[in-house]
């Protein structure tokens, strides 16, 4: 196997957090548990995808809160948050709670855009305003203010006896605007991230240029780089990317588990031979096999080899064993194939 480039610094997954709804607290009760054994494996990071009305994680500030009680070293994070959903300052507020709550563990990923369905919605999320409501930019640089601790009025001080006011988001956690990520898809969202003080995420979704030859791996490498630019001109050395395919290594898999993954990777491959809608979604094939395999399909992806961390997506509508034999293969085999070393386990672990 060759060496890699760029060995693996930070290692983490990402999760959905699916449940029944017939019984919801079991659901995230699981994915609890999968973050808490994330931590004993020695990964980095765990990040959490919004799901709105959907039966997966709707609220993950409120469970990365949970998340933060439950272990003491790993970072936990939001891959994405689409901010159409959200008020930009009460997110603030929401997130620097937990990231002091956490002990300054929280890396929040974001998103703009329209939310999904939105004509299904829009008179439920936003009834007087639907129609004026902005799903650009300007939403997300709001909230990077507000979580940076910037003015948002001129109005402090004293009223009355006890009341007292402040003229910024409270609390304010001093570390957290160093921790926000963008999710970005095409090459303009990766400079605008590289240029706005963001960090980049990276998924299994992209979207090429007007006449780029649909190839996932050297378009990924393109928008890195082109990331990597913009961020170097504003704050050179500072900028993090991290990359979030989906993996299933199938070292210690059973024969069930390995016919069940088999299938699932089928069923998902047929999206992945051709652009999908009309802006030419592309799609990152999953990768299945063992360790070994995993590590030399990643080493010769040009997207990976541009960076030194990632976020493993889990797959979806999987049972909770299948996703602990996945972490502890990832943990065990896959990650130090990929020249990563686990952190140490927290104390009484």
């Amino acid at each position: 196997m060759p060496l890699s480039p760029r060995p693996l610094r930070k290692l983490g997954f990402l999760t959905i957090g699916l449940f029944d709804p017939a019984d919801p607290a079991a659901g995230h009760e699981s994915t609890l548990q999968i973050i808490e054994l994330g931590e004993r494996l020695g990964f980095d990071s765990a990040w959490l995808r919004h799901r709105h009305l959907q039966f997966g994680i709707s609220s993950p500030i409120a469970v990365m809160a949970a998340a933060g009680q439950r272990t003491s070293r790993i970072e936990i994070g939001t891959a994405v948050t689409p901010l159409g959903w959200e008020n930009p300052l009460r997110l603030a507020e929401d997130l620097a709670t937990v990231d002091l709550l956490s002990g300054g563990r929280i890396n929040s990923g974001v998103s703009v855009g329209e939310p999904m369905h939105y004509d299904s919605v829009r008179h439920e999320l936003y009834p007087e305003s639907s129609d004026l409501e902005d799903f650009g930019y300007a939403r997300v640089e709001r909230f990077a203010r507000f979580v940076a601790g910037e003015p948002v009025r001129a109005f402090s001080g004293r009223q009355g006896v006890v009341e007292e006011f402040s003229d910024r988001v409270e609390p304010h956690s001093p570390g957290l605007r160093d921790r926000l990520w963008y999710g970005a898809g095409s090459r303009r969202s990766a400079v605008w991230a590289g240029a706005h003080g963001f960090h980049l995420l990276s998924s299994s979704v992209i979207f090429p240029e007007e006449g780029q030859e649909p190839d996932f791996a050297r378009i990924q490498q393109s928008q890195i780089r082109a990331f990597r630019e913009a961020a170097w001109t504003r704050a050179p050395g500072t900028a993090r990317v991290s990359q979030g395919l989906v993996v299933i290594p199938t070292d210690s898999a059973s024969a069930g588990q390995r016919e069940k993954y088999r299938q699932y990777v089928q069923e998902r491959l047929p999206r992945t031979r051709a652009p999908q809608g009309p802006r030419g979604m592309l799609f990152a094939p999953d990768l299945i096999g063992s360790s070994d395999s995993i590590a030399e399909q990643l080493y010769h992806h040009a997207g990976f080899q541009e960076v030194d961390e990632v976020a493993f997506a889990l797959p979806f509508s999987f049972d909770h064993e299948d996703y602990v034999q996945i972490l502890t293969d990832i943990a065990a085999t896959l990650g130090p194939a990929l020249g990563w070393s686990p952190a140490p386990a927290p104390d009484g672990h």
